[in-house]
């Protein structure tokens, strides 16, 4: 998947109330980034460069295991795959929508 088509499965995993009441960032470096707003009501996913309570660094070839299941979110982060910043716990809820 492209970013497009990654922002697109992202948005409907989030629908209109992800539970996650702040806003997180996917950085995949040259190719984009993804934010999750969900302190708004609905919930929005852009593709907004802005900062976030908390930014995931993470490969657009990640990015794509981690939508389709093939990558455990703890599992990606203990193994380097995908670097955390800012908040842990919103991280930790985005293992509910993810």
């Amino acid at each position: 998947m492209n970013l497009e088509a990654c922002t697109q499965a992202i948005r409907t995993k989030v629908g209109a109330d992800s539970g996650l009441n702040a806003t997180l960032k996917f950085d995949c470096g040259a190719d984009g980034v993804i934010r999750i707003d969900g302190a708004s009501t609905p919930n929005t996913v852009t593709n907004d460069n802005v900062d976030s309570d908390c930014t995931v660094g993470i490969t657009l070839e990640n990015l794509n295991a981690l939508l389709s299941g093939d990558l455990e979110p703890t599992t990606g982060f203990m193994a380097g795959k995908l670097k955390v910043s800012g908040d842990m716990g919103v991280a930790m809820r985005l293992q509910r929508v993810i």
